[in-house]
């Protein structure tokens, strides 16, 4: 199934995708990756949906990546003397403890004793979504009295955000670790981590992980934002979660940063998705609105691998129209001669390697010639990311002889990836590359394509050879090349 677009789409799975019928469709509908969001449902259920995918993946004969997103520690405040809780006026003070005593209108528990450590006077708390925020004024090891800045209604375990320092916590709750065990052993492609603050959160996961599952950051916190550099450096991808990153920055901070981190992470060859509220309408409306599409639009025209759907199409009503609308944007926008314009402005990175001279000597003997494809084999998937980074106008099969590695691509920009035979001289790529490119309807026995390969083949990060071949396998092996 070659999709007629280069982005990615990946969706959430949940109580309205949670059957064979319905996640076919979705995959069908254009779903490339799908979220199995470890904040909802339990082991049993999360194990479900992960059989579910690998059997489409069986029945259709292609890879299907999948993304387990790790909750991260959640901050809360206790709860109150009555179930309504208490309205804060602006101006007024409110105190936060350690007492477990139920709260009332001038105080309550934060059970978090890492905040109080961190907190100096003049930092800001958010509370609830950030529509309550306090400033405070005077702080110890296990209170912190406050000024309203800004007030509503707060009561039972609204959520806290502390935007104004780095906390001393760890990315990974307990239950992250148990979550993270559990599907690494079952067998997902990509661990969303949540919470981070800096690398060594990153470096905590992937030892954990031991290599079973790709590292994704997802950037949600001022903190990881400032420490971008040394986190993408870290990490295998990226997540920019606009949701909680707009609630600890002012919202009209957004839109540069991500354009910024999306850049950054193009130029380090690593996967980017653009993620929360993108058709944000379309949980109970079959049409989004104008803005939503810009807003979809604009990452793809900003050259992210792939865009996000969350309670669209894990909880709403039309989540097979929320996935078909983020197919038809990207569907036209690529198709827009302006796509082309930005995209190929935006072509940096730093090329230092054989690897990256053979990528970017690929991709512009394919847009110079009437080469149909850029055929990559890759034992690591570096090489595939490597060519989707100059993102070329052509498209790029990426070949693996590891299963695992065929799901990871399916996240990278532009690739098509297919699982073939291991390989032992360059030929026998060639051949293989061929019978893919043809199979997969992406050339026809008078095209030719460019294989690029690392010889000898199995070492990871050994790009180095380059070739120009016909798809008539006739002229291969009547060919003296090796």
């Amino acid at each position: 199934m070659k999709r007629d677009r280069n982005v990615k789409i990946v969706a959430t799975l949940g109580p309205a995708s949670d059957d064979y019928e319905m996640i076919r469709a979705l995959h069908e509908a254009g779903a490339d990756v799908f979220r199995l969001n470890m904040s909802h449902g339990d082991h049993a259920e999360i194990a479900v949906r992960h059989g579910i995918i690998r059997q489409i993946e069986a029945d259709l004969g292609q890879p299907i990546a999948i993304l387990a997103d790790l909750q991260g520690p959640k901050l809360r405040v206790g709860v109150f003397d009555n179930d309504d809780g208490y309205d804060l006026e602006v101006g007024g003070s409110f105190r936060m403890d350690l007492d477990d005593t139920p709260g009332d209108a001038t105080r309550v528990q934060l059970p978090h004793t890492e905040i109080f450590a961190a907190l100096e006077p003049g930092a800001h708390l958010l509370i609830n979504d950030g529509k309550i925020r306090v400033k405070v004024l005077e702080c110890g090891a296990d209170f912190a009295n406050c000024e309203v800045l800004a007030g509503g209604r707060i009561s039972n375990r609204k959520g806290v955000n502390v935007p104004d320092v780095v906390l001393p916590l760890a990315a990974l709750s307990e239950k992250d670790r148990k979550d993270l065990e559990f599907v690494c052993e079952l067998g997902v492609d990509w661990l969303a981590l949540s919470f981070v603050q800096r690398k060594e959160d990153v470096e905590e996961a992937r030892a954990l992980a031991k290599g079973r599952a790709a590292v994704l950051s997802k950037i949600e916190k001022p903190s990881a934002v400032t420490n971008f550099d040394e986190i993408l450096e870290a990490s295998d991808g990226i997540m920019v979660a606009r949701g909680d990153l707009g609630v600890e920055l002012p919202v009209q901070n957004v839109p540069p940063i991500q354009k910024r981190l999306v850049r950054k992470c193009r130029n380090a060859a690593k996967p980017v998705i653009v993620a929360t509220q993108m058709l944000e309408s379309m949980i109970e409306s079959p049409m989004p609105t104008r803005a939503e599409v810009s807003d979809v639009a604009a990452a793809i025209y900003e050259g992210a691998d792939a865009v996000m759907l969350s309670a669209e199409s894990a909880a709403g009503d039309f989540p097979i129209e929320a996935v078909t609308t983020m197919n038809n944007v990207a569907i036209e926008v690529e198709s827009d001669p302006t796509y082309r314009e930005v995209i190929e402005a935006s072509r940096g990175g730093k090329k230092e390697t054989v690897a990256d001279a053979i990528v970017s000597a690929a991709r512009e003997i394919a847009e110079t010639t009437n080469i149909r494809v850029i055929c990559c084999f890759s034992e690591s998937g570096s090489t595939a990311a490597l060519t989707a980074r100059e993102r070329p106008s052509v498209p790029i099969l990426a070949l693996t002889s590891r299963q695992a590695i065929a799901r990871r691509m399916c996240l990278t920009w532009g690739c098509h990836c297919v699982k073939v035979g291991a390989v032992g001289r360059f030929k026998e790529a060639v051949i293989n590359a061929v019978k893919a490119a043809t199979s997969e309807g992406l050339a026809e026995k008078t095209d030719l394509i460019v294989v690029t390969a690392g010889v000898p083949f199995g070492q990871t990060g050994s790009t180095n050879i380059l070739r120009i071949a016909p798809c008539d396998e006739r002229l291969i092996y009547a060919s003296e090349l090796e």
